[in-house]
């Protein structure tokens, strides 16, 4: 009987690199779309992969029954929250455009807190369900980046901390810190001196860091009224909180929101009250969208491009399955975008 052919072997990253001339991480970052290598390399790195039948590993391990070729993504917010959340909308048409380029699958899934999100990646795991997983809302008091290394499930954070390092896990992060510290410069620049920041949930991260810089930023100034007050993002506390805020003896001036469907909640709130914006109090939101031109003021906000961070989480993500390093990528600053909100403050 003739003797039985071994399995064909599927050409490798160090293949492609070795007919390439180049190293591993230089393809890696070509066939991932990341910077550090030229245009010219990345050709070839490409060009070397198609005459090779290289694939990458998700999919050639979901078409061996090996892999899922799925991306596991869980959110634990308040559902009545979701709908309307237009930097979460755009954030997963990022992620979504990039995992449609490598042929892999989006898992979503809404649960109600971190315990129920663990809950949900152990049963993943087990059940090879994904391949990998991307980490939002990151918290002060997070189980979540320990519990994925123990998994050994590669992830990626979006938001988290600069500084944190895990072997398994990558981080992308937005600079809240400085963005905050923007706003506060620019509302003092217009003679605000009592601000009210009407913020997300407590426990998350980056409402923390933006607390801490604005409360930094008011004592180098030295303001006194200045506070932050926690909500839980929707129209209906963004609005009750405003209320409150604009009824106490000394109001605030300016108001910064930490998303856009406060921010309107709070304009109509604040006309309810005899309010003009902005003659008699700013207004900021934190996240940009179209809302924050349907609505008279044109309210000025923080500007991001919100599916661009998307596209890199899930560019970060490929590149750990595809057997890449753990990265902390910093993307750009929101920047404040003044429209007709925004004023000097109206002398005392």
């Amino acid at each position: 009987m003739p003797a039985k052919r071994s399995p064909a072997r599927r050409p490798t990253m160090k293949d492609i690199a070795r007919r390439a001339g180049v190293s591993e991480s230089a393809v890696s970052f070509a066939l991932n779309g990341r910077p550090g290598v030229s245009e010219v390399t990345r050709e070839r790195v490409r060009r070397v992969a198609e005459q090779l039948g290289w694939r990458p590993s998700t999919a050639a391990r979901a078409l061996s029954g090996e892999g899922a070729a799925t991306i596991g993504f869980v959110l634990a917010r308040p559902a009545h929250t979701l709908g309307v959340d237009s930097f979460l909308l755009q954030l997963i048409s990022g992620i979504q455009e990039v995992l449609a380029e490598r042929h892999l699958g989006l898992l979503f899934q809404v649960v109600e807190d971190i315990a129920d999100e663990c809950a949900v990646y152990r049963r993943w795991w087990a059940e090879h369900r994904v391949d990998g997983v991307l980490v939002v809302d990151p918290r002060t008091e997070d189980p979540r980046p320990a519990l994925l290394d123990e998994l050994d499930l590669p992830a990626v954070v979006i938001g988290g901390a600069p500084d944190e390092r895990h072997p398994h896990l990558s981080t992308v992060w937005a600079d809240d810190a400085g963005a905050m510290a923007s706003v506060v410069e620019r509302l003092y620049g217009l003679g605000h001196r009592r601000i009210t920041h009407i913020a997300g949930l407590a426990g998350l991260a980056h409402t923390q860091r933006r607390i801490r810089t604005l409360r930094a930023e008011a004592e180098r100034r030295g303001l006194t009224g200045v506070e932050s007050v926690t909500t839980d993002y929707s129209d209906a506390e963004g609005a009750a909180v405003t209320r409150r805020v604009l009824s106490s003896p000394a109001p605030p001036t300016a108001l910064i929101y930490d998303n856009d469907v406060m921010a309107l909640a709070g304009v109509a709130a604040a006309t309810e009250l005899g309010f003009s914006v902005p003659a008699d109090v700013s207004v900021v939101s934190w996240e940009d969208s179209a809302l924050c031109r349907m609505v008279k003021p044109w309210l000025s906000a923080l500007s991001r491009d919100s599916a661009e961070f998307g596209r890199t989480a899930a560019r970060e993500l490929t590149a750990l399955l595809d057997g890449g390093p753990a990265r902390t990528v910093r993307v750009p600053v929101p920047r404040l975008t003044e429209r007709e909100s925004t004023g000097p403050a109206r002398p005392a």
